[in-house]
């Protein structure tokens, strides 16, 4: 007897369902304590993926906690890929409707960072233009100029203090984080990914080079603040080797 594909998943993750009918051992039996060694070891595999994956968020709630609500989250999320690398993509989705954990409102967000981390670490592998190629490029021409960005770069805004909370818990000696807004450049210039803070005007910048040149990029973040320094922005992306392309 064929087992039906759909039922065998929704058994497999939930306790209360009975076992698929058509399940049986290699000598025909119905395979009862067998599949449910087989289903608790798919949750816990899953909880476990989980807690690799939100660190920051395990350190937060606690172990027991983050166990118990990582449970009901692959229960109703089951992955849908083979690429476990990208599991928990629904979550911070997930900590905004999850009841126990309304009193942490900024839990979400956390989440949203470490999923851009994970985005990051796994993006391809980019080689950065140097100094000296912007350098060269007359000024006449220099606002013409579009730039190709790292495919690691990404970028978080946030009400809350995301990467000052995600510093706390996963970094030794990190301060207490203040009650402000934050904005998140993550990067992975070698083999780690790493997180610098920015201002809105940086993010807005940032975020119209992907379509714009850079003078259209200038004047778009310009318009959000009179004070930004396209200098100081430029010398950002070259810091941290996000520039890999000069389109004159």
């Amino acid at each position: 007897m064929t087992v039906n594909q759909t039922d065998f998943t929704a058994a497999l993750l939930n306790a209360d369902l009975a076992i698929p009918s058509g399940m049986v051992d290699y000598q025909g039996r119905p395979a009862g304590k067998r599949f449910d060694v087989y289903r608790n070891n798919v949750v816990v595999s899953l909880i476990d993926a989980m807690e690799t994956a939100f660190p920051a968020i395990h350190k937060l709630v606690g172990d027991e906690f983050f166990k118990a609500m990582a449970g009901i989250y692959v229960r109703a999320y089951p992955p849908t890929t083979p690429m476990m690398m990208f599991y928990g993509e629904a979550f911070p989705e997930f900590l905004e409707s999850f009841e126990h954990v309304q009193q942490l409102p900024y839990l979400a967000d956390v989440a949203r960072l470490e999923l851009q981390r994970r985005s990051s670490y796994h993006a391809a592998d980019s080689t950065a233009i140097s100094p000296e190629d912007l350098g060269a490029i007359s000024p006449d021409d220099l606002m013409n100029v579009k730039l190709k960005l790292s495919p690691a770069l990404r970028m978080l805004q946030s009400p809350y203090p995301v990467l000052s909370i995600w510093n706390m818990n996963m970094v030794e000696g990190a301060p207490q984080p203040e009650p402000v807004e934050q904005t998140v450049l993550l990067f992975r210039p070698e083999l780690d990914v790493d997180m610098v803070e920015i201002n809105d005007a940086t993010h807005c910048f940032i975020s119209k080079l992907k379509n714009n040149t850079l003078g259209a990029s200038y004047e778009e973040a310009l318009s959000l603040d009179e004070t930004f320094d396209l200098g100081q922005a430029l010398g950002l992306l070259l810091t941290h080797q996000l520039i890999t392309q000069l389109n004159v």
